[in-house]
């Protein structure tokens, strides 16, 4: 699961002003991976977008990588 980390690592960095700030950890579980993804607080209401946007399509992406694995992926947006 290592590039769908990577992945959620690049397009939330994007995002965000202050990319250093960036902290993704990753909780493995038999059938479901939990991220937790800490960012800035002047950067979470860009990670979230407007009504969930943002955080849906973030969501929406790594959960088609993640469906040829065949685990589920759940990210938490932390602040």
């Amino acid at each position: 699961m290592n590039n769908t980390k990577e992945l959620l690592e690049y397009i939330v960095k994007m995002i965000v002003d202050r990319p250093d700030e960036v902290d993704i950890r990753e909780i493995p579980g038999e059938r479901v991976v939990i991220y937790e993804v800490r960012v800035s607080k002047e950067d979470v209401g860009k990670v979230i977008g407007k009504q969930g946007r943002t955080a849906k399509a973030i969501r929406t992406i790594l959960a088609a990588v993640s469906l040829k694995r065949g685990k589920k992926v759940v990210v938490e947006i932390l602040e």
